[in-house]
């Protein structure tokens, strides 16, 4: 089994302010550096554990790219070092290694050696990249002529054609069509289930909830937080929505860390469910009809204001969501001090199981405009299977059957 282990991690370049002066910085006696250095990324300390599995999220140019790059080898450190246990295979860049003038046969080889396989495992092996690949008689085409996606197709092919102790995938993946994403996601779970060690950059939230332990999130350059998957998720959520002015704020509510971010101008003071008798609930029967109830407070005055609420399951995962703003019900010109109360009512079509509400104010249909608030884990509620008939799932969708015979 494979471990990878980081340590004072850190890549820069020279940035000179003339080209005449990185002549003179290599003629000039005296070894003055005339040169700043730009960091891509520092003072990074991580280590995977065999078997573990590791997301990495961050805006872009936060250094996740160069970070992989680092640990497969493929860029050398300013600073630091990195200590890789175990065979490592990398998915770095779409069709990395590939040469366009060559068929995607022999690609294969040229690429397969230089993950350290042989000819004769090569070989063995053509079959089954083949048949993962899934692009037929292109497979004997110079690369040149393939499309991005039948590229990528190949070159995890290539990458996975034995399972390795350590693997390393990042964005590329999403250049895919969904078929092949979803193909190419579930052999990764199978080799995470065989001991394979995973570090894989994506911002798909589903894939980071379903496959990772860890996720770790880097903004320029550093490691901000690492943690869980969905507590993580749901910071970088509320990064990418910071403007000026706006706070991130992480506690503890209901033993689960809840983020809460926004300007200010309107806060969520309170929300609960409803049964169809008007009681407050906090289980709530499958299928039962339910009212979402928010009150919302405006601070400061807003042009106009919209409230959405997002309910996802255990794993952070989105069941549902929308906002006033998709419903034609924005309020314009509300002034401080005003109180407000949302009402939303439908059936409570979700499986057995504990689910949370994400509640956002904002002036628009998202929060990356005007975030007003964001809070994840607003409120948490259980539902329970009293009288349906069994069923698996998170959605209850029973149908009506008919047979012919």
């Amino acid at each position: 089994m494979g471990s990878v282990r980081v340590q004072g991690l850190g890549k820069a370049y020279k940035q000179y302010p003339t080209r005449w002066a990185r002549l003179a910085e290599w003629l000039v006696p005296g070894k003055v550096p005339r040169h700043s250095l730009k960091w891509i990324v520092r003072d990074i300390d991580l280590s995977l554990a065999p078997g573990e599995a590791v997301g990495i999220i961050g805006v872009n140019g936060a250094g996740k790219s160069t970070l992989l790059k680092l640990i497969t080898g493929t860029t050398q450190p300013t600073e630091g070092h990195v200590e890789v246990h175990g065979r490592l295979a990398a998915l770095l860049e779409l069709g990395m290694g590939f040469h366009p003038d060559f068929t995607g046969r022999q690609n294969v080889f040229m690429a397969g050696q230089l993950i350290g396989m042989s000819v004769e495992e090569l070989r063995a092996a053509m079959p089954d990249i083949e048949a993962f690949a899934e692009i037929g008689d292109y497979i004997d085409q110079p690369v040149r002529v393939y499309s991005s996606g039948m590229q990528v197709r190949l070159a995890f092919a290539v990458a996975t054609a034995r399972r390795p102790d350590v693997l390393i995938v990042d964005e590329a993946l999403s250049v895919g069509d969904a078929y092949f994403q979803h193909k190419s996601f579930e052999r990764v779970r199978q080799f995470r289930s065989q001991g394979t060690t995973l570090m894989i950059v994506s911002h798909d939230r589903a894939a980071m909830m379903a496959i990772c332990d860890r996720v770790v999130l880097l903004n320029n350059g550093r490691v901000e937080v690492q943690g869980p998957p969905e507590q993580v998720m749901d910071y970088y959520n509320a990064l990418i929505a910071e403007r000026e002015g706006s706070s991130i704020v992480q506690s503890e509510a209901n033993g689960r860390i809840q983020t809460s971010s926004g300007t200010g101008e309107a806060t969520v003071s309170k929300v609960w469910l409803e049964n169809a008798q008007g009681e407050p609930v906090e289980a709530v029967n499958v299928g039962e009809p339910v009212t979402l109830c928010v009150r919302a407070q405006v601070l400061k005055p807003v042009a106009r204001l919209v409230l959405g609420y997002m309910i996802k399951d255990r794993l952070g995962q989105p069941m549902y969501g929308t906002n006033t703003h998709h419903m034609d019900q924005v309020l314009s010109d509300v002034p401080a001090g005003e109180e407000i109360e949302f009402r939303f009512a439908f059936p409570l079509n979700l499986g057995p199981g504990s689910y949370s509400v994400t509640t956002a104010l904002t002036s628009t249909e998202t929060h990356l405009t005007d975030n007003y608030e964001w809070r994840d884990l607003a409120h948490v509620f259980v539902v329970v299977n009293l009288n349906r008939r069994q069923f698996v799932g998170s959605s209850w969708i029973e149908p009506t059957v008919e047979i012919i015979r």
